[in-house]
């Protein structure tokens, strides 16, 4: 279109990818009310996608200001690459793949993103750390557009008491990509009339985000750990516990704190011994300036030690802060109330492993009880654990961590832990990158029922490999290729490969 000829200002187009949920609509509303109200001509389309949990839908804006009193604008239904003036995305990889579609370019595009990630179904399928690289998205961002504005829009949202789109409004107005005042952006949410004190709360926190980017976090400096909680016994021995930390490198004390924290959370003060004695034995071998191998084994122990269990599950889902975090982030009100309900179908495995050993290694070997259990929990439950029939037997459950040391899944898993720590104190003397690649594959196990039994069985294979290894130069780099491998895929074909190599080297 010849903008002279038609006699109208060349159009300002604005792309706004958001997630289901997110209020995309109700920007592209607002924008375009704004746009009306100031005598310009605005069109808004959408089109619809399944990118991301309910799925990311495409606005897509154009307003113009026509100069002639009876000019009818022809406006185009979707973006070109190339030729977008504004860019909205209120997630971070939703900026990316805005990028990706040819929607942000150098010359002309104001990119405002929220820097906040809700992570893609495929992110967190992988069996290892599937998340995207978020730097690199920034990165590309500040390099692709002629003004990149982000920040985390989501957590101003939370805070304010609204939702993202008030936040990205707020940064839209703090940019200045529109010709517009701010007090055209506020008259539109007031009209609006819904939720318009925090929307407006929002608003200003995103708009001064932009025009007075927040100061650096200040770094808070490290205090003395204190021990509180407990009975007088019990503080003593985490006392003598934080005590013992003295006698490992100071490189590894960050880690071993945080693996007693982890231990006594999750039994109790003399597990977060018995954590230590098994760190103390590998350390002993580790000879390495950076001590790595010390490191890596405060970091993994503590994972192996806190292994996914009934119990455990139980306890996690009956805490007071749990259900405050789900009141949280529904942001619900002090007057409602918030029922809570759980999906769980327990094998007859996990059944069998909350029993004392003696006694579940007899009912899994009986196949008579076996079936007895399999009709039981052959369905899976909805739980509500805000209601006392369903909250009571999972405190009950929680209850069991005492006696959680006489238990046959404690028994199976100390056993393959004493195992995998005897394979690395073994390696270590000889090849000490070996024994911290050992180490590391305990990431593979991971969670409970099907998707420990999955992670174990690789971990398994993957450790198998060690032995045909020994004595290799370039071993540590295999078993790290195996694990990465493992970890790529949740069927493990890329494993069954690189297996396949090993076994022709």
């Amino acid at each position: 279109m010849d903008a002279e000829v038609a006699g109208i200002d060349r159009p300002i187009t604005i792309a706004i990818t958001a997630m289901g949920g997110q209020g995309g609509g109700v920007l592209a509303d607002w924008i375009v009310a704004m746009a009306e109200a100031g005598g310009w001509v605005a069109q808004t389309t959408s089109v619809p996608g399944v990118a991301q949990r309910t799925g990311a839908t495409i606005y897509y804006l154009e307003l113009i200001r026509p100069q002639q009193r009876n000019s009818r604008p022809v406006l185009s239904l979707m973006p070109v690459p190339g030729d977008v003036d504004v860019v909205i995305s209120a997630e971070l990889m939703e900026a990316g793949r805005a990028i990706q579609r040819g929607l942000v370019s150098p010359d002309k595009t104001t990119l405002i993103a929220s820097s906040h990630r809700s992570l893609a179904v495929t992110e967190k399928a992988n069996p290892g750390d599937g998340r995207a690289d978020s730097a690199a998205v920034l990165a590309t961002a500040e390099a692709t557009a002629r003004r990149f504005v982000h920040a985390d829009m989501q957590a101003m949202a939370e805070k304010t008491g609204s939702v993202i789109s008030a936040a990205l409004f707020g940064a839209l107005a703090g940019s200045g990509a529109l010709p517009f005042e701010r007090a055209d952006f506020e008259a539109t949410i007031k009209s609006a009339g819904v939720g318009v004190d925090g929307s407006l709360r929002a608003f200003g926190a995103g708009f001064a985000t932009v025009q007075t980017p927040p100061p650096p976090e200040p770094v808070v400096p490290l205090v003395p750990a204190e021990v509180i909680g407990g009975n007088p016994r019990e503080r003593a021995e985490l006392a003598r516990a934080l005590a013992r930390l003295a006698d490992f490198p100071p490189a590894a004390h960050d880690m071993l704190r945080a693996g007693l924290r982890r231990m006594v959370d999750y039994q109790d003060v003399a597990y977060a011994h018995e954590y230590l004695d098994r760190v103390a034995l590998l350390a002993a071998l580790d000879h390495a300036p950076d001590h790595t191998l010390t490191i890596e084994a405060a970091r993994q122990i503590a994972v192996a030690l806190s292994y996914d269990d009934v119990i455990r599950v139980a306890d996690l889902k009956t805490r007071g802060s749990r259900f405050e975090r789900v009141r949280t982030e529904i942001q619900a009100r002090e007057d409602q109330v918030v029922d809570t309900t759980e999906f769980m179908h327990p094998r007859v495995q996990e059944i069998c492993a909350t029993m004392p050993a003696g006694l579940g290694r007899f009912v899994e070997n009986s196949a008579l009880l076996r079936g007895l259990l399999e009709r039981i929990f052959a369905r899976g439950r909805r739980v509500r654990t805000t209601a006392l029939s369903g909250f009571l037997p999972l405190y009950l459950f929680a209850g069991l961590k005492p006696w959680r040391r006489r238990l046959l899944r404690h028994s199976r898993e100390m056993a393959h832990v004493q195992a995998w720590l005897d394979l690395t104190a073994a390696t270590a003397p000889r090849d000490d990158r070996l024994a911290v690649e050992i180490l590391k594959c305990r990431r593979l196990v991971k969670g409970y029922s099907d998707t420990h039994a999955r992670g174990a069985s690789k971990f398994d294979r993957v450790i198998g490999a060690v032995a045909l290894l020994d004595g290799r130069a370039d071993a540590a780099d295999w078993i790290r290729r195996l694990r990465d491998a493992a970890l790529a895929d949740e069927d493990g074909m890329l494993l069954d490969g690189a297996l396949r190599t090993i076994a022709t080297l």
